[in-house]
């Protein structure tokens, strides 16, 4: 079973992701910020990370940053999933080693058919 985490503070996001992935049978991990997602990883090691920029405690682009230090997670795929749409934001989260920069509002059709592209 492929794992996913999902990291975002928008409660109505959360439910709809994970909804839609445990029907598609992923083992889904849900994070409420960036911090709770650096503790999650410390014992789990999903196959998709989705992520969020803006959040609080620590934001997307830091906990990219983590992750990407963290030589379990080098086989992880990151997609960051995220209001932030400026040029300029997009062109930082790939930078930082995203796999992927999808924008809000999303179609969670899109989102589900990233994910599969990137496990493939």
């Amino acid at each position: 079973m492929k794992k996913i985490l999902i990291v975002d503070d928008e409660p109505n996001i959360v439910m709809s992701l994970e909804y839609t992935f445990k029907k598609n049978n992923y083992e889904v991990f849900i994070a409420r910020d960036g911090q709770e997602a650096l503790d999650i990883l410390k014992n789990n090691f999903p196959d998709v990370i989705i992520l969020d920029v803006m959040m609080p405690m620590v934001d997307g682009y830091a906990t990219l940053e983590q992750i990407k230090k963290d030589k379990n997670l080098k086989h992880t795929k990151v997609i960051f999933l995220s209001a932030k749409n400026k040029e300029s934001d997009i062109a930082k989260g790939l930078a930082l080693g995203a796999d992927c920069y999808l924008t809000k509002p999303f179609s969670i059709k899109k989102v589900v058919e990233q994910v599969a592209e990137l496990l493939n």
